[in-house]
């Protein structure tokens, strides 16, 4: 019964990892909102020696207009950004 509680309870300590951003479409202006897991969705450059991470997320509105916004994000090895670019839109600060 011990075993279970601490297998629930680290669980319920674990906290999941967000980074959140906002972006504006180009075409019709409409603010749309990503969030990236950084536990999970940066994948390693190796070309970098393994210390930079790197993650892109295309994004799509719900309004009618369907054009697709993509991010590219690099982050260091403590998950902080080091650079982001945008590819049909523009980043919400």
């Amino acid at each position: 019964m011990n075993f279970l509680k601490k297998l629930f309870a680290s669980r319920e300590s674990y906290r999941k990892n967000y980074y959140v951003f906002a972006v504006t479409c180009k075409r019709c202006g409409e603010t749309i909102e990503g969030r990236i897991d950084l536990d999970n969705d940066p994948s390693v450059d190796y070309e970098q020696g393994g210390e930079v991470f790197r993650v892109r997320k295309v994004l799509m509105g719900a309004n009618q207009c369907f054009q697709r916004v993509e991010a590219n994000f690099k982050f260091d090895a403590d998950r902080r950004i080091i650079e982001k670019d945008i590819v049909g839109g523009e980043f919400v600060e």
